[in-house]
């Protein structure tokens, strides 16, 4: 048997069109993707703007009880960074900086709090890792503004 090369191979023809993909692309998915999850998770904590519900602190009193932070502080620190974070990935701006936040949290929540959950946080730092190692793409305030030159995707 002979094996199809050239433009007759469909996964040749499908992997041309897919190489085309802009790393800008995938990089916004990437930011807005991520930001999604973590803004809406901060939305369950506040009622209004940034109004933290009481349900919230009883949350990080009971449930998550991370240890060397108080539960009224961390409660604070949480919802204010679930919110501040996924808008600067959104906007595209310090993106590094809002990807390595929501690293952090990711690994807090990983370690202290949902330990089984690895599935679902190995999916967020798939998402955020080539926002820390790339930055927010050519399609970001960072390139407007040329806090970040930026760098091509590099296959290792």
């Amino acid at each position: 048997m002979s094996q199809v090369t050239g433009p007759q191979n469909p996964y040749a023809r499908a992997t041309a069109v897919l190489d085309r993909i802009p790393t800008s692309l995938l990089l916004l998915v990437a930011r807005l993707g991520v930001a999604a999850v973590f803004f809406m998770s901060g939305r369950t904590k506040v009622d209004g703007i940034l109004h933290i519900k009481d349900a919230t602190y009883t949350l990080f009193e009971t449930d998550y009880k991370l240890p060397f932070i108080p539960p009224h502080i961390a409660a604070h620190a949480a919802t204010y960074s679930e919110h501040f974070f996924p808008l600067l990935l959104v906007l595209g701006l310090f993106s590094r900086v809002g990807a390595l936040g929501l690293l952090g949290m990711t690994t807090v929540i990983e370690v202290f709090v949902y330990p089984d959950a690895w599935p679902t946080h190995l999916s967020w730092a798939g998402l955020l890792l080539p926002i820390i190692a790339r930055g927010g793409g050519a399609w970001s305030l960072d390139r407007l503004l040329g806090l970040d030159r930026g760098k091509r995707m590099v296959e290792a």
